[in-house]
């Protein structure tokens, strides 16, 4: 016998404005506890000490997560110069001071050097993957791993304000950018080092920062409910949540949309390549949004098979 799942098949994507010394995974929870959803899934861990952005998948918007994981982001970060730490924040232990002797001229140089498609060499504490574990841990043992550098790019790097040791700047940049490794870096090559001291998320894709939603903002919603419904939490209860959700395939957008008849939703779902309306020209393994012709319902992800067809790659399920 099927066990019964716990919690709501609620479909959507919250913006949540993660606030300091918060955990990505903890908020998550949270998230998840306050939506009584069943299934949630976040869209890349920002540091307890880092603020901001932070997309948050309900339901099978999850199945879209690594859309999210792969779009821009823009940061903005505040960097102390004259001192390196071990995790290249203010969580680390200090391992080097210089005194600070950087004019404008030389910062603005500095900078310039990493705009545009760059190497980086990812840092320790980072959560990539060595043998299965996240390198933070065998950096907490002080175990150093050799890491590969990876390409990234910098779209823009803007410095906001420049006094004394610290610096203000707002980073656009392509997935897999670490902020506290290019902080060092520029550090580096301004000879006093760097760490960062402030980390602020403010855009991830072009999602609208109006649409974001603080912990305590959506925790007084939850206990508004509590207070009026009691033990009654079905899916009209949470109606006044709900609507903050922006659609699952909204984690998408930039995908080309095509539609499919009534007659081939159902092969659709069930895993077979169909036809679609108009069949525009498409490359070979191009990625689409599919929809519904008929209701206008979103499909999932879509790929075009060597018959000019397409084929599910993530499919909804209603």
């Amino acid at each position: 016998m099927a066990r019964k799942r716990k919690g709501r098949l609620i479909n959507g994507i919250i913006l949540l404005d993660k606030g300091l010394g918060l955990s990505s995974n903890h908020a998550l929870q949270q998230v998840k506890r306050m939506f009584n959803a069943a299934k949630a899934g976040h869209t890349g861990a920002l540091d307890p000490l880092a603020t901001g952005m932070l997309p948050i998948c309900l339901g099978e918007a999850t199945k879209f997560s690594q859309f999210l994981l792969d779009a821009d982001k823009t940061y903005k970060v505040t960097a102390k110069l004259g001192v390196r730490t071990t995790t290249s924040d203010a969580d680390g232990e200090v391992v080097e001071t210089k005194p600070v002797d950087v004019s404008e001229q030389q910062l603005n140089a500095a900078c310039k050097q990493f705009k545009g498609p760059i190497k980086q060499v990812p840092s320790m504490f980072s959560a990539l993957k060595h043998q299965g574990k996240p390198l933070y841990f065998y950096a907490r043992q002080g175990i150093e791993i050799d890491r590969e550098a990876r390409d990234i790019t910098i779209f823009s790097l803007i410095i906001e304000r420049f006094e004394a040791d610290e610096v203000d700047m707002t980073v656009h940049c392509s997935k897999g950018t670490y902020i506290r490794s290019l902080v060092d870096d520029i550090g580096q090559v301004l000879g006093c080092g760097a760490f960062v001291s402030k980390l602020h998320r403010t855009q991830v894709t072009d999602y609208p920062i109006e649409r974001m939603m603080t912990i305590e903002a959506l925790q007084e919603i939850r206990d508004k409910i509590d207070n009026e419904t009691a033990d009654l939490l079905d899916n009209e209860t949470f109606v006044e949540l709900d609507n903050l959700l922006l659609p699952m395939d909204s984690a998408v957008k930039e995908l080309s949309k095509v539609a499919v008849e009534e007659i081939g939703e159902g092969f659709f779902r069930n895993g077979n390549p169909v036809n679609f309306i108009g069949m525009s020209e498409f490359a070979e393994s191009t990625l689409v949004r599919v929809y519904s012709q008929q209701s206008g319902l979103f499909l999932g992800v879509g790929f075009i098979d060597e018959d000019g067809k397409v084929g599910p790659k993530r499919s909804v399920v209603y």
